[in-house]
């Protein structure tokens, strides 16, 4: 036995569903997610644009890529090297209101260092090109100094990926820019 349903009835539970139902674009942070997901299994090379610290200019002296190596639904991992130093990465994670920024620092044998972690998540509006990452609660308690960091990850596509932190009160700025133009020999892992 076939059941007829009405059509109009058919129609208005569609356009319920499609109103309440968010569609994947209007996931917070999709827009720089999607911006991201394209560059993954590339390297590309950077500069130091700006950085307010002594340490800052020697991390602006050496080669500093980034490699976006990992990429999965929800997480995209990118190792990020300062000369031969491989001891960072960034990882991006999404969570149901947003991105969250993690600094996962590891030791040459891989273990993973006291000082790791510590990052922030969207808050507010998380759209764009561009968030801001603001520190986290485990993060003013790891690194009570950087309890007012602020990162940033922005994407213009083709041209840059930035990365940049801020901390306001002490006028503490760091910011490398890569050239997404030009991706670069991947590094060892």
């Amino acid at each position: 036995m076939r059941l007829a349903i009405p059509l109009s009835l058919v129609l208005s539970l569609c356009a319920t569903a499609c109103a309440t139902a968010p569609a994947a674009e209007e996931r917070p942070g999709e827009t720089l997610w999607n911006a991201i997901r394209p560059l993954c299994g590339k390297a590309y090379e950077g500069r130091l644009v700006e950085g307010t610290e002594p340490s800052d200019a020697a991390i602006g002296e050496q080669r500093l890529v980034m490699w976006v190596r990992d990429c999965d639904d929800d997480e995209i991992r990118i190792p990020f090297r300062v000369g031969a130093d491989a001891s960072r990465t960034w990882i991006l994670s999404r969570f149901a209101g947003g991105v969250r920024l993690k600094h996962d620092h590891r030791h040459p044998d891989g273990v993973e260092d006291e000082i790791s972690r510590y990052g922030g998540d969207t808050t507010g509006a998380a759209d764009g090109l561009s968030l801001d990452f603001h520190a986290d609660a485990f993060t003013a308690e790891l690194l009570p100094a950087a309890a007012t960091n602020v990162w940033t990850v922005a994407v213009d596509p083709g041209s840059t990926f930035t990365y940049a932190l801020r901390r306001e009160a002490e006028g503490r700025r760091f910011r490398v820019e890569f050239d997404l133009a030009r991706p670069v020999e991947l590094p060892r892992p």
